[in-house]
């Protein structure tokens, strides 16, 4: 098989992924980003006075069931073990001030309801008092939550986070964005339930570093994809946003994006990573405090971020794909007129407009370059997309 030219639109875990596995496999690769640095929203840096590693646009917490990606990762950085342990501040059912830990757990139900409840105790006392039983079948994020842990939960834990997070009411969202509620009748206030829980040593910037660091890997960065581009190469890997290949010809598909307000102490600010805020009055839905992502490490500083959720605007970076009715008619537009495209491939979380955790980003992106290797030999067409879209 001759070698091939292939350009990577996006110096971020789907574009290094992919550009490794076909420069392993003999080919030439590009990776252009219009940014100044590389791994996309998941870039850290070294705070210069903390000394803290930033994670520059908001956490990114690795946890997988995939044993294939969580060996893959820790080939290029050495993860350490990292449980994701959410609080939020809130109000109790008597308008009390409070720090709750998530999900929610028996800890989290005897605290909040001023019990001392065992398992048993617990779960018949949400599923027969609590949960609104007479919704038989939600069909909106309110009524999903309302279902299962009933109005007081609810109300402290996620309608003002949820009205913060997504612009609008949760009787407005879709069921499915509350996919599984977890609610645990034990003390387990690990965020996930994943075999593999970590974090890159180092940060995710270094690892991405060392994914690209390749004899067949070119990366030029402040550079902006252009679809001409892709007429030097013999396939383009796009994971850039799907309406801004077409140059938003159609009208842009709906995101919202994250403003932080960073602000820096001595000591420890707050005592965990992540705080949220259930309280629709308080403006942010969270703050962060970066070193805690990394226990392992010392720093006498702390480097902690606000966080704002709002509509993204066409300047700003998009995070987190809508897709309520309208962003979905006009995304079946867009894959339509890219099933029209040649020679390119829409892969990530922009490429495919759906919202993927990290290691179901590694996931596809090796499955792609497997895939486009296998159909290149036997001559055969790429597919457009790394995942339907629709």
């Amino acid at each position: 098989m001759s070698v091939g030219k292939f350009l990577m639109v996006g110096a971020g875990l789907s574009g290094a992924v992919i550009g490794r596995h076909l420069a392993e496999a003999g080919h030439e690769i590009t990776v252009v980003d219009a940014r100044a640095h590389i791994g996309g929203n998941c870039h850290t840096e070294r705070d210069e006075k903390t000394g803290v590693n930033v994670h520059v646009y908001g956490p990114h917490i690795f946890h997988t069931d995939d044993a294939e990606v969580w060996d893959y990762v820790n080939r290029f950085e050495t993860f350490q073990p990292y449980k994701n342990r959410v609080k939020t501040t809130s109000l109790d059912p008597k308008g009390q001030r409070g720090v709750f830990s998530l999900p929610i757990n028996l800890h989290t139900i005897n605290q909040f309801f001023g019990k001392t409840f065992r398992p048993d105790e617990a779960h018949d006392f949400i599923t027969k008092e609590q949960a609104d039983t007479s919704i038989a079948d939600p069909q909106t994020f309110e009524e999903q939550a309302m279902r299962f842990v009933g109005k007081d939960l609810y109300e402290a834990f996620f309608k003002g986070y949820t009205i913060k997070q997504w612009g609008m009411h949760p009787s407005e969202l879709p069921a499915s964005i509350l996919k599984r509620l977890p609610v645990r009748f034990n003390y387990d206030d690990n965020y996930f339930f994943h075999k593999y829980q970590g974090m890159p040593e180092n940060g995710y910037t270094q690892m991405i570093e060392k994914i690209l660091d390749h004899k067949n890997i070119t990366v030029q960065l402040n550079t902006a994809f252009t679809r001409d581009m892709g007429t030097a190469y013999d396939h383009v890997f796009y994971s850039g946003p799907l309406d801004g290949y077409f140059d938003y010809e159609l009208g842009r598909l709906g995101y919202r994006t994250l403003d932080f307000e960073r602000f820096d102490t001595q000591g420890d600010y707050q005592g965990c990573a992540v705080m949220n805020y259930g309280e629709e009055s308080v403006p942010y839905t969270r703050i962060t405090e970066h070193k805690h992502f990394a226990p392992w490490e010392s720093h006498e500083g702390s480097v902690c971020y606000r966080e704002f959720s709002r509509a993204a605007e066409p300047e700003d970076i998009p995070y987190y794909p809508i897709r309520q009715v309208k962003e979905k008619a006009l995304l079946q537009d867009y894959v339509a007129l890219a099933e029209q495209a040649k020679d390119v491939t829409f892969v990530g979380r922009l490429g495919t407009y759906r919202y993927l955790d990290m290691d179901v980003t590694i996931r596809e992106a090796l499955d792609t370059a497997r895939s486009y290797l296998d159909l290149r030999t036997a001559g055969q067409p790429a597919p457009v997309f790394a995942a339907d879209p629709v």
